[in-house]
């Protein structure tokens, strides 16, 4: 292949991963203009469409699905062989990008990162706030955080967190004038604050579990996030019952501003894990966040 077309491939996969000239001429340090004659460049010498483009929308034709899913994990491998090239140097460093979403983010990987990053200046981490179950191989983050029970069978799993426990929880002032749910069904009843994840295609459907026997019950309400703290700051304020992690709540609950109810029905799920595909070439630099990660019982 002509040396012009692997930079020219690296533009197109920008592009059609983003969905948009602008925001990949933004990942990518250039104009959007250049960027579209990159690419223009790159079908003529393909000789076919690879994007098509309107005023408001770009998309990968058939030609360029096929791309982006053969040549783009690809190029992600060889990025990967590179960055594991810095074990050799005297100081691990390389970038390292994290899809996760913000409870773990907020409460696992930045108190747990923080501690070691200040000590390598040359280790670089993006962590892309995200709630959906992102393809970490096609979007080329290095790796993901994913409940146990979601992370895919050929993924290399690490444990970093202790289980976690979700609550359902009301501010006093909420069950002024309600009764308490004795129930996961009693909730069909009462004003909830919904949690919306792309991934499950609309709002999240609460889960349960006792004695064996799951449930999972879709709540209504006067108010959706898509934000887990969102909901815990509505919820606080009585706006209605919420299902979040319980660590969040805790100091509220521990205060008298929210109280715990269907507490028999709120098992604990397996916690976060930091997942990665097997064929990763590992570098120092990634190592050492995995290990800083980790979680020690």
């Amino acid at each position: 292949m002509a040396r012009e077309n692997i930079n020219d491939l690296i533009a197109f996969l920008a592009v059609a991963r983003e969905r948009s000239f602008t925001k990949a001429a933004a990942q990518l340090g250039v104009s959007q203009s250049a960027l579209s004659h990159t690419v223009r460049g790159l079908e003529e010498r393909l000789g076919v469409r690879l994007l098509t483009r309107t005023t408001r929308s770009v998309a990968p034709t058939q030609a360029g699905e096929r791309l982006l899913r053969t040549a783009g994990p690809r190029l992600a491998e060889i990025e990967a062989e590179l960055d594991g090239l810095s074990e050799f140097r005297e100081k691990p460093a390389g970038t390292i990008r994290i899809t996760a979403g913000y409870h773990v983010t907020d409460t696992i990987l930045w108190p747990k990162l923080r501690a070691v990053l200040a000590d390598y200046p040359d280790i670089k981490v993006e962590i892309a706030l995200d709630e959906s179950l992102a393809n970490i191989v096609e979007q080329r983050f290095d790796a993901g955080v994913r409940l146990g029970e979601q992370v895919a069978k050929d993924m290399i799993a690490v444990r970093i967190s202790p289980d976690v426990r979700f609550s359902v929880i009301g501010a006093p002032s909420y069950f002024a004038s309600r009764p308490r749910p004795e129930t996961p069904q009693d909730l069909l009843g009462h004003t909830c604050i919904n949690l919306r994840l792309p991934t499950y295609g609309g709002l999240y459907a609460w889960e349960f579990e006792r004695d064996g026997q799951e449930l999972a019950v879709r709540v209504d309400g006067q108010l959706v996030f898509n934000g887990i703290f969102q909901v815990l700051n509505a919820a606080v304020d009585g706006f209605g019952l919420a299902h979040v992690p319980e660590d969040i709540a805790l100091t509220h609950i521990a205060s008298g501003r929210l109280e715990r109810v269907l507490e028999d029905w709120c098992p604990s799920w397996t916690g976060y894990h930091l997942y990665y595909p097997s064929r990763r070439q590992s570098s120092a630099a990634f190592n050492l966040v995995v290990e800083a990660l980790r979680h020690r019982s």
